[in-house]
């Protein structure tokens, strides 16, 4: 099902080279408000939402291998006359890898 302006949230996906370069961007912001640094920062799966010129993201990312610690972040990348810098707007810590990746 395409979320493209229906207000829904996309099923989840498997995270592209795409989105990791997006959670590769608001990893800097991330670390500054936990205030922790983190070696492993990879993207597992996304779910997106767009809407008026903005797409929302929902990412699933791995931040130790084992055990598997993850963080889910919400992200917002708005589309102008030119793309402009994801801003990750809110976050969820100790998660794990079988954690559902819900709106929140």
């Amino acid at each position: 099902m395409s979320s493209e302006n229906t207000g829904e949230w996309s099923e989840a996906l498997r995270a592209t080279p795409q989105i990791q370069e997006i959670t590769n961007k608001v990893k800097p912001q991330l670390e500054e408000k936990v205030h922790k640094e983190y070696t492993v920062f990879e993207a597992v799966i996304y779910r997106q939402l767009k809407l008026c010129g903005e797409t929302h993201y929902l990412i699933k990312v791995s931040v130790r291998k084992m055990p598997d610690e993850c963080v889910h972040l919400y992200v917002v990348q708005a589309l102008t006359h030119v793309l402009l810098e994801p801003e990750l707007i809110k976050y969820q810590l100790n998660k794990t890898i079988d954690d559902p990746l819900e709106p929140f």
